[in-house]
C-alpha cells in the first residue's frame, strides 16, 4: 500500500496487501495513530475504499483499491485549559515528565471539575493532547493521589500513549519500568520485605481500598526497604522512613499495604486515623512539621521507563519537597534516630 503524494491520507493497495486486514494495513502507514484509534475511525465511517465507507476494521483488502482516511478535527476537550504552573522535568514531542505537587488532583471529577493536572496539561500542550486517552484523561497512563507528590509521565501522542499504557499494564515485568516512593510510616519497619496481597474496594467504606487474601481482588506487590528510623518508645522506633518499590500499581497500594502490616503512613487520615495519638511520642519539632504537612507523607521519588518511541531507557529522580524535607529533618533530630539502610 502506497500513499498518494498529493494526499498523505489516501493510499493505493498493492498486490502484497491482498488478504490483509484494513486496520493492520493502515497501522503500518499512519505512525501517529494507534490501531485502537484507527478502529474507532473505521467504525465511525471515516475510512472509504473506492469511495464507499467501510465500517469493519477486519475488512480484507484487495490489490488496486483506493483507501481514504479522514481524521476529523479534534472535538474540544470537556475540561478547559488552565494556566496552572507545572514543574516539568522532561519533555519532547511524545511525552512529558512532571513533578506533581501535593494537593493537585489528576483527573476532573465531582467536586474537582477545574484546577486539575488535566486542565494544566491541556493549557500547556494544546492540540497535541487531542484525542489521546479520551477527553477527560488526555495522555494519562498512571496517576498519583491528590495528596501524594512526585513524578508522573504523560503521553503527548497517540503512539506514546499506546506504548506507555502497555508498560504500566505489564507492571515492568518484561521492561524497565521502575517506580520508587519514599514514605514516612509509624513504628519500626523491618529492614527489607515484600508485601503481597489482593486489593479491592472496601465493602465497609467505598471510599477506601482493602487488603485481601491472595486470589481475591487484584494482585498487589510492594517491595519495602528501611532507610531511617526515628525515636524510641518501649524499645521500638516511633517512626520510619522507607522506600517502597511498586511491582504493581493499584489504587492507594502503598497506603493500603503499609497499614496492612501495621505501619500506616504519617498524616494518612484514611488508613491510619487510629495512629494520631502517636504524635505525642514525637519531638516538638516533628509534631509541628507533621501538623503542618496536612497529608500522607508519601512522595514518588523515582520513575524509570522505556521511551515508547525512541526505545531509550529514561530514569528521573525527584528530591523530597520542602514540607517532607522539613519533616525528615525534624524526625532525624529526635533521640534514637538512626540511618539503617
Amino acid at each position: 500500500m502506497a500513499p498518494i503524494p498529493s494526499d498523505p491520507l489516501t493510499f493505493l493497495t498493492a498486490a502484497a496487501d491482498a488478504g490483509e486486514r484494513l486496520d493492520r494495513a493502515l497501522v503500518r502507514h499512519t505512525a501517529d495513530l494507534s490501531r485502537t484509534r484507527l478502529k474507532a475511525l473505521i467504525e465511525a465511517g471515516q475510512v472509504t475504499i473506492d469511495g464507499a465507507a467501510v465500517h469493519d476494521a477486519g475488512h480484507v483488502l484487495k490489490a488496486g483499491q483506493r483507501i481514504a482516511l479522514v481524521v476529523p478535527p479534534p472535538a474540544p476537550a470537556e475540561p478547559e485549559g488552565e494556566a496552572i504552573p507545572l514543574t516539568i522535568v522532561y519533555e519532547d514531542g511524545d511525552l512529558i515528565v512532571l513533578d506533581k505537587p501535593a494537593g493537585l488532583v489528576v483527573h476532573p471529577a465531582g467536586g474537582n471539575e477545574t484546577g486539575t493536572l488535566v486542565n494544566a496539561l491541556i493549557a500547556h500542550c494544546g492540540d497535541s493532547l487531542s484525542g489521546i486517552g479520551g477527553v477527560l484523561r488526555p495522555g494519562i497512563v498512571h496517576r498519583l493521589d491528590k495528596d501524594t507528590s512526585g513524578l508522573m509521565v504523560v503521553a503527548k501522542s497517540d503512539r506514546a500513549h499506546q506504548g506507555l499504557a502497555a508498560q504500566f499494564a505489564d507492571h515492568g515485568r518484561t521492561g524497565p519500568l521502575e517506580r520508587a516512593y519514599l514514605a514516612f510510616a509509624w513504628g519500626g519497619v523491618k529492614r527489607h520485605g515484600t508485601i503481597e496481597t489482593g486489593i479491592d474496594r472496601s465493602t465497609r467504606n467505598r471510599e477506601k481500598m482493602a487488603a485481601l487474601p491472595l486470589g481475591r481482588g487484584r494482585d498487589a506487590i510492594t517491595h519495602v526497604a528501611l532507610v531511617e528510623s526515628y525515636g524510641l518508645h518501649q524499645g521500638e522506633p516511633v517512626a520510619s522512613l522507607v522506600e517502597c518499590r511498586l511491582e504493581t500499581g493499584r489504587t492507594h497500594q502503598i497506603r493500603v499495604h503499609m497499614a496492612h502490616i501495621g505501619h500506616p503512613l504519617l498524616g494518612d487520615g484514611v488508613y491510619g486515623p487510629g495512629f494520631k495519638t502517636k504524635a505525642a511520642l514525637l519531638g516538638e519539632d516533628a509534631r509541628a512539621a507533621l501538623a503542618m504537612l496536612g497529608r500522607q507523607a508519601l512522595h514518588a521519588r523515582l520513575l524509570g521507563f522505556e521511551h515508547p518511541v525512541s526505545g531509550e531507557h529514561l530514569v528521573f529522580e525527584s528530591p523530597l519537597p520542602p514540607e517532607l524535607a522539613q519533616l525528615r529533618a525534624a524526625l532525624a533530630g529526635m533521640a534514637g534516630a538512626e540511618a539503617r539502610r
